[in-house]
């Protein structure tokens, strides 16, 4: 009994241990792709490198669970794929990381943050959102991507005082020198940077929406979409980077950081994310990312003696404040469909089960009347008379003169 219970413990608890450790692996990325940075390693090769691994990963998996529902490719879905791989590994990732380079890891987890109330305004702009303000679920969703824009721009133009930890005096002495003071440089910049990145990432989730419904193979779109970024991102890297040297790595901390982040960020995470909202659906995902930025902070406080600004607490509790406000709204409408889909389904079910007994119905009464009939006819046979044979006599043919009798005399 005990085994069962804590079986089915472990079944429920399953999502939620899945979604913090791949938090745990979305912050180790972040300060291993810092660190790396900070080293010289140009961001455009990071992204090659990055996306490389994630098609080497993805594409055998791909290639063996897909290969009977694979669709066939046409030139629009080729553009869908191109255009994909050009927003999300090319534009984001490159925009990101360069964000991260000129910011720090807690920062830019807690601009990352926008992206549902960033995914919001670009629906509204394309026009695939309709807003009803007189709804509650609408409101709570345009009020937090007000919060959530007014959080960055907090975050962007005020810093304030440091906030010193109880371990800021002693971070690892294996800290590059000048670590600790990159952060104050183009901070700016790196917001605007960080801002257009998810810009980005929120268009690539719309085109990757829709991409979806025709091409209903999600790993090999993933490792299409992986592989096509693969190609631009080296292109770009070429046209940057003039240098054939950039490429050169060895096993050190670059090569761990690109793939680090193939493996982790863009295979598990992924296998991981759609597993999870199979189960749960894309809220429960969502309202595990400011987790990442708690985590951030400390270890990247702890390991790169990061800068935690007073002006960028203040500025991450607006922006996950607007995130659960736009969440609990995406959670209420996605409730509501729920719902409509299932009334819907009641009332198929309903014609369904009504046009069955309709037919037994008739069916019913068909044989009844067919019964009534076989009695009616029975009976009427059985009352009827029996037949009455009227025999009349024959006329006999009038006798002759001759032959009548002779006793009879006329005189």
């Amino acid at each position: 009994m005990e085994g069962e219970c804590s079986c089915s413990f472990y079944q429920r608890a399953k999502p939620y241990i899945a979604m913090i450790s791949l938090q745990f692996g979305y912050a180790g990325m972040n300060i291993i792709t810092k660190v790396s940075l900070n080293r010289g390693m140009s961001h455009y090769v990071l992204v090659a490198y990055r996306n490389a691994f994630a098609t080497a990963v993805i594409a055998p998996f791909a290639v063996l669970l897909e290969r009977k529902i694979r669709p066939k490719m046409t030139f629009m879905m080729f553009l869908h794929i191109f255009v994909l791989g050009l927003l999300g590994p090319v534009i984001d990732q490159n925009l990101y990381y360069a964000g991260l380079k000129f910011t720090s890891p807690t920062f830019s987890c807690s601009m990352s943050n926008m992206l549902p109330a960033m995914t919001f305004f670009m629906e509204l702009l394309c026009r695939m959102e309709k807003v009803d303000i007189k709804k509650i679920r609408c409101q709570a969703k345009v009020l937090g991507t007000i919060v959530t824009v007014a959080g960055a721009l907090l975050m962007t133009l005020y810093k304030g005082q440091v906030v010193n930890f109880l371990w800021s005096n002693h971070t690892n002495a294996n800290v590059p020198e000048g670590t600790s003071g990159a952060y104050d440089k183009d901070w700016i910049k790196g917001s605007i940077l960080l801002i257009f990145a998810t810009l980005a990432w929120a268009s690539f989730f719309i085109l990757k929406a829709i991409t979806v419904r025709k091409y209903t193979a999600p790993l090999s779109l993933t490792a299409l979409v992986c592989f096509i970024g693969t190609l631009q991102s080296t292109a770009v890297t070429f046209v940057m980077e003039h240098k054939t040297s950039v490429w050169t790595i060895g096993f050190d901390m670059n090569l761990l950081a690109a793939a680090y982040a193939g493996i982790v960020s863009s295979s598990i995470a992924y296998y991981v994310q759609g597993q999870v909202m199979e189960k749960k659906g894309p809220v429960f995902v969502t309202a595990f990312s400011p987790l990442m930025m708690i985590i951030v902070a400390i270890m990247g406080s702890f390991i790169l003696a990061e800068k935690i600004y007073i002006g960028g607490i203040l500025g991450s509790v607006l922006i996950v404040a607007g995130l659960y406000s736009v969440l609990w709204g995406k959670y209420k409408e996605y409730k509501e469909k729920e719902s409509e889909d299932s009334i819907i389904l009641e009332l198929v079910k309903g014609v369904i089960t009504g046009n069955n007994q309709m037919m037994i119905i008739i069916t019913n009464n068909e044989e009844i009347n067919d019964i009534e009939m076989q009695k009616t006819e029975e009976k009427r046979m059985s009352s009827a008379p029996e037949s009455v044979v009227i025999s009349f006599p024959m006329p006999q043919p009038p006798m002759l003169a001759r032959e009548a009798p002779k006793a009879l005399n006329l005189n």
